[in-house]
């Protein structure tokens, strides 16, 4: 193909053409390679889901169940135990409160059960890390597939109740995807981040499981930032689930579609960056990987 460019009577027109043929195949293959990627990740999470359920007596309906039994349980402790009140809502509207708990929680669980599995996923799944051929970052994904899956059910659970009973649909919510997609792209880096580590450092398990329980507690989950006193302000603004959890929160049930501004550029620029860590890192790391294991 680069023939006429070698050759010393080449034109300039057939070095272009050439140049063109092989930036062609060259897209070709990278889109091939990730359409292939793509339908592989997207067969082990539905496995994954499917391993969860399987054998028990309710099967997929447990996906919609679980997130409604929570919803269920939390209106009753925090509605009619603890009469609590959220700021900005009436003193009696306890399902405002409900839902302002259950939206932070669910942007919560996505860290828990994605990054929560991260550190100890390549140890458990040894066997796919001997295979030389296997992406293992595809692998990676997997937890988080399911965790965005789990997400899924829920926002929808969110969206009917706060239709039918709360403030009602808010255009506003269309705005869900983009403020769910840089978290999602800082979830995958820090798992990426972990599964690597996590071969090496046995340890990190049990210290993931003790972060992810300080970024419930020091983030927007149980009370809004005009709550947080003025010295720990910076704490909350740092926990990397604060912000998607406000702004999901304003998004679907107070219908204020977020501000794209600063914030979200920063908070794009900082997932993006933990993302690249996470892909230098992996790489760099899993040549010892079928060592180690």
């Amino acid at each position: 193909m680069l023939r006429d460019c070698t050759n010393a009577r080449g034109t300039p027109e057939a070095c272009s053409r050439a140049g063109t043929r092989l930036h062609f195949l060259a897209m070709s293959s990278m889109s091939a390679s990730f359409s292939s990627s793509f339908h592989l990740w997207r067969t082990l999470v539905r496995q994954d889901l499917a391993t969860r359920y399987r054998g028990s007596l309710l099967g997929r309906a447990w996906p919609v169940l679980l997130p409604l039994l929570m919803l269920a349980i939390y209106a009753f402790v925090f509605g009619a135990v603890f009469r609590a009140r959220w700021p900005g809502l009436a003193d009696d509207d306890h399902l405002g409160f409900t839902l302002n708990l259950f939206a932070g929680l669910l942007v919560h669980a996505m860290l828990a059960e994605s990054v929560g599995q991260a550190a100890g996923l390549l140890v458990r799944q040894s066997n796919f890390v001997r295979k030389v051929v296997f992406p293992l970052p595809v692998l990676v994904a997997v937890p988080l597939g399911s965790a965005a899956f789990h997400g899924a059910v829920g926002l929808l659970i969110l969206f009917t109740v706060n239709a039918v009973w709360g403030n009602g649909i808010h255009t506003s919510a269309l705005a869900v995807p983009l403020i769910l997609a840089p978290y999602i792209v800082m979830l995958y880096g820090l798992c990426l981040i972990l599964a690597a580590l996590g071969v090496y450092v046995r340890d990190l398990v049990q210290i993931t499981g003790a972060m992810i329980t300080i970024a419930l507690f020091t983030s927007t989950v149980f009370f809004p930032r005009d709550m947080v006193p003025g010295a720990l302000v910076r704490v909350v603004d740092y926990n990397p689930i604060s912000w998607p959890v406000q702004a999901m929160r304003d998004a679907v049930l107070r219908g204020e579609w977020p501000v794209f501004t600063e914030a979200y550029g920063m908070y794009w620029m900082v997932a993006i960056c933990i993302l690249a860590l996470g892909w230098f890192c992996f790489d760099r790391l899993r040549r010892g990987f079928a060592d180690v294991l």
